[in-house]
């Protein structure tokens, strides 16, 4: 009897331990706790894509503002006087008022500048964007006065549409593109609008980048509907006194019956393994920096050059200091000739693909596109296209551009192709039949689809993928494949 006290009581003790431990446990495994601790995901740092003067300009009117334009929507409170300054010359402050509208911050001195004068403009991290997030490192760049001043006014260069046009996709929108970089301030619903049919108004909103007004309706336009587009002269320049559309500049265009198609991105198939794939070889002048695979196909290894290669025996794959990835070639072990062959014949698939689709807007700017602020959709030219100055696409992550180009593609040195409004360089493709020459230090986003050449000259970058379906040549450059 005595024993089994002995064992009811530990039997009890026993239980209690148990009922216990299942407290805990429940109290540990519960709905709301039972998930790992959020993993912090690093903000994405705004950024300045372009600046008005640009960096190093000369030449610069005495009575010009100085703008900055960012890649997404800033906290305007962080957009002031501490945070934007100019001085010049030397460390000379220079006084002025700092005002932000849209993604462009302005800054306006009290007074004109001194004539042949360098000036500097510096964007601290005290600027930040609606997240709270700063600039990553001060934006600076410095620009020259001339003896002169901004007296000519601005005028409207083209249109999209242009006037007249007929059959337009009920869901365009409208944009016009001016001869010089304008007063964010003054490019409104009040002073760009559309009205139609006759003289009903059409809602939409107007957004402004680079020299680009954009008009784009809060819902599809009316079928087989004429239309009348007007930007007023209230649409002022950069210049103090502001200078003005010298009249109303005023087209109209008719909508057909059909909403044009929104472009997909061009599937690359394979060869979207690879940040470099060209079948006639990869030649490098050190030190590059390339991050992906590249490789090469159906020529052989000893036609990728400059990488200083370690390939292990029988080896399918060899390794660069130059290269955060892998190295491929068609004389490797399997499976790589197999994988290669695949990923050169998707390539040749996506450049067809790129070339085969619907054009919404043809022959832009006679094929120099330089400036402009370009909306998605698919851009054809029969000639080539070259890019002298910064040029900005705007859209969002979904949104995709494809540039049909007959011609070669060359860009100037030091310009820049820039994404604004969490545009994706992973959706932009440039399909280009001749050659392909991006300048020295120039900087290019997106997937450029090559018939023959792709040429990078001294310190230029790219974020995207040189797909070329012959060789591509390096020098000192940063290459990166986009973001997925």
């Amino acid at each position: 009897m005595s024993k089994s006290k002995s064992y009811s009581k530990m039997f009890d003790k026993i239980m209690w331990f148990m009922a216990v431990l299942v407290l805990v446990m429940t109290a540990g495994c519960g709905s709301d706790n039972n998930s790992s601790p959020p993993v912090s995901v690093p903000a994405v740092a705004p950024t300045v894509t372009s600046t008005t003067p640009a960096n190093t300009a000369t030449g610069v009117p005495t009575n010009r503002k100085i703008i900055a334009n960012f890649s997404v929507a800033m906290d305007p409170a962080t957009i002031t006087a501490a945070t934007y300054k100019v001085t010049g010359p030397g460390a000379t402050p220079v006084s002025g008022s700092v005002t932000y509208v849209g993604t462009t911050a302005v800054f306006t001195p009290t007074s004109n500048l001194s004539a042949g004068t360098i000036f500097t403009a510096t964007i601290t991290t005290g600027a930040k964007n609606a997240a709270g997030t700063s600039l990553a490192s001060n934006k600076v760049w410095i620009f020259t006065t001339s003896a002169a001043t901004d007296a000519s006014l601005p005028t409207v260069l083209s249109t999209i549409p242009t006037n007249t046009a007929t059959g337009l996709p009920l869901n365009q929108k409208i944009s016009a593109i001016f001869s010089e970089a304008m007063d964010p301030a003054t490019i409104s619903s009040a002073t760009f609008t559309v009205t139609g049919p006759g003289a009903t108004p059409v809602p939409g909103a107007v957004t402004y980048a680079g020299v680009t007004a954009f008009f784009t309706p809060a819902s599809n336009l009316a079928s087989s509907t004429t239309y009348t587009a007007t930007i007023t002269t209230g649409a002022k320049d950069l210049a103090f006194p502001a200078n003005a559309l010298a009249a109303n500049h005023i087209w109209s265009f008719t909508t057909g019956t059909v909403v044009a198609t929104v472009p997909t991105p061009v599937n690359l198939g394979t060869s979207g393994n690879y940040v470099i794939l060209a079948k006639a070889g990869i030649t490098n002048v050190p030190t590059s920096a390339v991050t992906g695979d590249i490789g090469v196909s159906p020529i052989t290894s000893t036609a990728i050059t400059g990488f200083d290669l370690t390939l292990p025996a029988g080896g399918a794959s060899a390794t660069s200091a130059q290269v955060t990835g892998k190295v491929f070639a068609s004389d490797y072990a399997a499976p790589t000739p197999v994988n290669l062959t695949t990923a050169v014949s998707d390539m040749q698939t996506a450049y067809t693909d790129a070339a085969g689709r619907a054009a919404d807007v043809t022959e832009l700017g006679a094929g120099d596109i330089s400036g402009l602020t370009l909306v998605p959709g698919v851009y054809k030219w029969g000639t080539g296209v070259s890019i002298n100055t910064d040029v900005t696409l705007s859209g969002s992550t979904t949104d995709v551009w494809i540039f049909q180009i007959a011609g070669g593609l060359t860009q100037a040195a030091a310009t820049r192709v820039n994404l604004i409004g969490g545009a994706l360089a992973k959706n932009v493709f440039w399909q280009v039949f001749g050659a392909v020459d991006i300048g020295t230090t120039a900087h290019v986003e997106g997937v450029i689809l090559s018939q023959t050449s792709i040429v990078l000259r001294t310190g230029a970058s790219v974020n995207g993928r040189l797909l070329a379906q012959t060789a591509v040549t390096l020098d000192t450059n940063a290459v990166t494949q986009p973001a997925p």
